[in-house]
This record gives C-alpha cells, sequence and structure tokens, in this order.
C-alpha cells in the first residue's frame, strides 16, 4: 500500500512539474517575441558547512521575467550543492517553481500555485501549494494570506541530526492549510498566525497537529514598548516525535527551515549540547532550555502532545543602539533591542503525554538584528539574542534565582 502510495504520489509531482515546465517554455516563447520582455536565470555562489557533508559547495538560482522583481510569472528559486566530504549523499538540492493564477491575482493580492521539492542534509520533502494573498491598498504590512498544500517528506538520513530521538523515519504524506493575518488595531501592530497539519497516508500512524500564535505590539510612550505573543500547539498522541512540541524550542521538524540548524555541525555540536544555544519557536520558555538539553543528551525525548504559553516583552531605550544607528550605512543595517521578558506556560491536559506544572521564568535580553540582503535579494542577516532568565518557577534542583544565559537564533516576537 506504502509503494503504491508513494509512487502516485511521485506521478502527481512529475505531471504537474511537466506541466509547470511547459507553460514556462511555451510562454518563454512568447516572451522571447516581445523584445521588451525576456526570462533572466540570476545565479550566486553559494557555501554551507555541516559534520556531514563538510563544507557544501553550490550554486542558487533565481529565475523570473525581467523587470518583475519576484512578483511576475514562472518564478524559479533553485539551488544545487556537492558535498565535499561525499557522504552517502554527496548531491543535495532545493527547487520550487511558482506561477501566478491571473483570474485570482490583483496588486498586491496574488493567487498562484506552486512546486516545491528538496533533497538534501538526509531529508526529503516534495509537495505541491495553493497560495492566495488578499492586501488593502497600498501597504504590504496589512495584509491575509492562506495556503492549502499536500506533501511527502522522509528523514533518510539519521547522520546528520544532533538528536536521533525526535525524528522518526517513515515516509509522511501530508495535508497542511495555513492561514496568516497582520494588520494594526488600537493597541498597535499585530499578527495571527494559524497552521494545520495531518498526516493522512502510508505506513505511520495518521495524525492531526496544529499551531496557533498570536502577537501584539503596544507602545507606551516614545521610548517603551510592550511586546506579547500568544502560542499554543496541539496534537494526537500518536504524532510523529519530529512534530511534537518541548517547552524551549521549536519542533524538530521546523529546524529545517533554517540552514543554521538543517543538519549537525553547522552550530558546533559541543555548543549545543551545553545548552545556551536556543532554536526560536513554540513555547519559547527560554529559561528551561538547559533542563530540555540534558533530557535529551541523557537519551530522555522531552516531547508533548501540547503546549500553551505567553511569552512578554518590555523594551527600554540603551544608549548603544543610538550610537549604532549614528554610524553611516551601518546604522541602517543594524538593530539592537534591550528588554525585559517573562514566559509562563503549561499543556491542556487532554492526553497523556503533557505537562503537568506551569512553568515560568523572568529576566533581561538584548536582541541584535542584522539585515545584509545578498545578490539575489535574499536575506543573510541574521537575528541574535542574548537572554538572562534570573528567575524560574520550577528550577528543580537549582535556586530560583540564579544567574543563566541563552543565546537564541531569531526573534521570540516578531512584528
Amino acid at each position: 500500500m506504502d509503494n503504491r502510495i508513494l509512487k502516485s504520489f511521485y506521478r502527481c509531482i512529475t505531471f504537474f512539474l511537466v506541466l509547470f515546465v511547459v507553460g514556462f517554455s511555451i510562454s518563454n516563447e512568447s516572451f522571447a517575441q516581445d523584445k521588451e520582455s525576456s526570462y533572466e536565470l540570476l545565479p550566486a555562489p553559494d557555501a554551507w558547512y555541516n559534520s556531514v557533508d563538510g563544507i557544501r559547495l553550490g550554486i542558487r538560482l533565481r529565475g523570473q521575467v525581467s523587470g518583475t522583481f519576484g512578483d511576475g510569472p514562472h518564478r524559479l528559486n533553485a539551488g544545487l550543492w556537492l558535498g565535499t566530504n561525499f557522504p552517502a549523499n554527496p548531491v543535495s538540492y532545493y527547487l520550487k517553481y511558482t506561477e501566478p493564477i491571473p483570474s485570482i491575482s490583483d496588486f498586491g493580492s496574488e493567487g498562484s500555485i506552486s512546486a516545491e521539492t528538496s533533497y538534501r542534509t538526509g531529508f526529503q520533502s516534495h509537495g505541491l501549494t495553493f497560495d492566495k494573498r488578499w492586501q488593502t491598498g497600498f501597504n504590504e504590512m496589512n495584509y491575509k494570506e492562506l495556503s492549502v498544500g499536500v506533501r511527502g517528506e522522509h528523514r533518510f538520513n539519521e547522520e546528520y541530526l544532533l538528536y536521533q530521538q525526535l525524528w522518526q523515519t517513515q515516509w509522511l504524506y501530508l495535508a497542511n492549510a495555513t492561514f496568516d493575518l497582520t494588520n494594526t488595531n488600537g493597541l498597535g501592530r499585530y499578527a495571527l498566525s494559524l497552521s494545520v497539519d495531518a498526516n493522512i497516508a502510508g505506513k505511520a500512524d495518521q495524525f492531526l497537529r496544529s499551531e496557533f500564535t498570536l502577537r501584539q505590539n503596544v507602545d507606551l510612550s516614545e521610548k517603551f514598548s510592550l511586546s506579547g505573543r500568544l502560542y499554543s500547539g496541539f496534537a494526537t498522541e500518536n504524532t510523529a516525535p519530529e512534530y511534537l512540541f518541548t517547552h524551549s524550542f521549536r519542533s524538530a521538524r521546523n529546524w529545517m527551515g533554517s540552514g543554521l540548524t538543517r543538519a549537525r555541525g553547522t552550530i558546533p555540536p559541543s555548543w549545543m549540547k551545553i545548552g545556551n544555544i536556543q532554536v526560536t519557536g513554540g513555547p519559547n520558555l527560554r529559561g528551561y532550555l538547559k533542563n530540555d538539553i540534558q533530557l535529551l543528551n541523557d537519551g530522555n525525548v522531552p516531547l508533548y502532545t501540547s503546549l500553551s504559553a505567553l511569552n512578554l516583552e518590555l523594551d527600554y531605550p540603551n544608549p548603544l543602539d543610538k550610537g549604532l544607528k549614528e554610524i553611516p550605512v551601518i546604522g541602517g543595517l543594524i538593530d539592537l533591542r534591550s528588554y525585559l521578558f517573562w514566559d509562563s506556560g503549561t499543556s491542556f491536559g487532554i492526553t497523556n503525554i503533557e505537562e503537568s506544572n506551569v512553568l515560568s521564568d523572568a529576566g533581561l535580553g538584548f536582541l541584535l538584528s542584522i539585515d545584509i540582503p545578498d545578490y539575489l535579494g535574499k536575506s543573510r542577516g541574521l537575528v541574535l539574542r542574548y537572554d538572562m532568565p534570573f528567575w524560574l518557577s520550577h528550577p528543580g534542583t537549582e535556586n530560583a534565582v540564579k544567574f543563566r544565559q541563552v543565546f537564541g537564533i531569531g526573534a521570540t516576537i516578531s512584528l
């Protein structure tokens, strides 16, 4: 049964890819006949490192109709890499092809269909997605967006994993939907996000998993602001471990969305195992990171079917940020935030795989964001946090009040 499903899935993917290529070829011929329109492929070199591949050398390509700046027809994003350690699978790739649907598209409110395939760092994923965005007026910050798709994915090589107990190795065949909304209200800017994934076929257990996030910013004065984040994640008991939740960082499946965390060794494993480096996301109870990592180091699985949390950050001014902004050129690329934070969360208590306590932490932190777009317009910047959760409600064998430090990758609350 699984082989038949797999073959059917690949036939479906192949069919749509061929359909896209044929449509692209026909359209490209018409563009070639029009001197004002042509298709361009923009290359850029790329390099990464991990413990299995060694240095991954490759090339990235962006394809677009000239003059459309990434929002026209026949959009292509692709990459091809070679691992210089020549592991079992030395060649890796990524490709996404997007075609707008003119009948449901308007300025800032595009509807599109895309095919995406990826085979890299011991993980493969192949899928089709329909997207529809609604934007009122010219403000790109105010919009609604709906995505619905299907994909197949498989962890085929565990060598790339820092913690193998966070994954299983069966094929998953998932239907998914996401909805995003961002706008302003009487308090300030807010953003809402809802996602649902369901494993609907294959040998792995069927499961349902959802995440909800609401973020709100409130300007208290010219120099002080309060940011809040409400997070809830729920999954059925037989959910694959890479989709379950932990206290202090994002689900393992979401580690695949960043080159820094996609494979073991890009960040030195010894740094990760100390328990001071946080992959931001999920409930984000940052004060409990070291405890979660210690459990993983001991071979345990600190995963839960549900977790809900509230994260608050009170921004206050700091003279260093003001000094950085006065530096020509660099000042426009760097932002340094300083804030007090408080996190609190627990489980819903619905299944048997739950957190029974209400866990809280508090402290102060700093966030440095560097935004440097590369040759193809993709941001190569970083968002780095340094948090000091001085207080924990459940410190275990430690003192509740103690100096602790967390280096975070990504912002806890981004608007």
